[in-house]
């Protein structure tokens, strides 16, 4: 089947990507805003093996949903289940359960909060934590562990007070995520060039949260991307913050699209690295394809298969 590269639109202002739908939406809209936005992967009946590894090696290799938000869940799953990756990342509830028909896990679940409006803010806390003891039950039961969930914006808050603040509502959330055996995984964005003030934008923001949380139950989500454009220093960082850190999300640098030549980030000693150091979460692809979307997948899989 030929792809159709009328789909495929360029990664510009005119884009809606996952987070500014989640900013500006919230989640139960996202799916619908981002339908007809993103590319197509191709249809699951394209042999897709060819020229891979039959395993993606020793990192546990996944896909966000939302780049691949014009593929119906189902083709999405079999390509995954193709290529060798263990699940799907970022679903929401009404997709949590598809990757188990084809052998595969939903690998992280959207947040039930958004992007600007998060756990740095005490007024926020009492509506996040009763939407996330409603949601985290029906995660696990679903077989859901980990979920992904924000610090908000900073609005000329300070670091001390915003960390203060996210560790005291998290706190809130632990004893309903414990029992449930789900992880809230706290991501790491760029307030450089994508989000805007957002205020968990370092890494040493984010660890001083997990460490005030001090729970089992919440850790952070490293986005590869969005912290080489914030910090850089990525493998110190990672090294130093691993015991926080329970799971990574990757894009090429500039631009968020393919893992290539054409971005600045050595992803094959990337992938190396964080193998070696023995980590056994997901590492999961969250990059906006510029040409056809199994091709590109299938490249960034190979890259990373260590």
């Amino acid at each position: 089947m030929k792809h159709d590269h009328t789909h495929e639109l360029p990664h510009d202002a005119t884009t809606m990507t996952r987070r500014n739908a989640i900013s500006t939406l919230g989640v139960t809209a996202v799916a619908g805003a981002l339908n007809g936005v993103l590319p197509t992967v191709a249809s699951a009946s394209l042999p897709l093996s060819q020229g891979l590894p039959s395993t993606a090696g020793r990192l546990r290799q996944s896909v966000a949903r939302w780049c691949y938000s014009r593929t119906k869940i189902e083709a999405l799953c079999a390509t995954a289940k193709e290529i060798g990756l263990v699940g799907v990342d970022l679903l929401g509830p009404d997709e949590w359960d598809v990757p188990k028909q084809f052998g595969l896990l939903c690998t992280m679940g959207n947040s039930f909060g958004t992007i600007p409006v998060g756990f740095n803010r005490l007024a926020n806390h009492d509506k996040l934590v009763a939407d996330g003891e409603a949601y985290i039950p029906k995660a696990a039961a679903a077989g859901v562990s980990k979920i992904v969930v924000f610090s908000g914006n900073r609005a000329g808050m300070s670091d001390g007070e915003g960390i203060a603040n996210c560790i005291a509502g998290l706190k809130r959330l632990m004893p309903t995520a414990e029992k449930h055996g789900v992880v809230l995984c706290m991501e790491m964005l760029n307030s450089k060039v994508d989000h805007k003030d957002y205020h968990a934008d370092h890494t040493a923001w984010a660890v001083e949260v997990a460490k005030g949380v001090n729970s089992p139950s919440f850790r952070l989500l490293y986005d590869i991307y969005h912290m080489q454009v914030m910090e850089g220093d990525l493998l110190a960082t990672i090294k130093a913050s691993l015991p926080y850190i329970a799971h990574f999300h990757t894009a090429g640098v500039p631009g968020r699209n393919e893992i290539d030549t054409a971005q600045e980030l050595n992803y094959r000693g990337i992938a190396q690295y964080i193998a070696d150091t023995g980590y056994t979460g997901v590492f999961a692809h969250e990059f906006i394809p510029k040409r056809d979307g199994v091709t590109s997948l299938k490249e960034a899989v190979a890259v990373c298969t260590v």
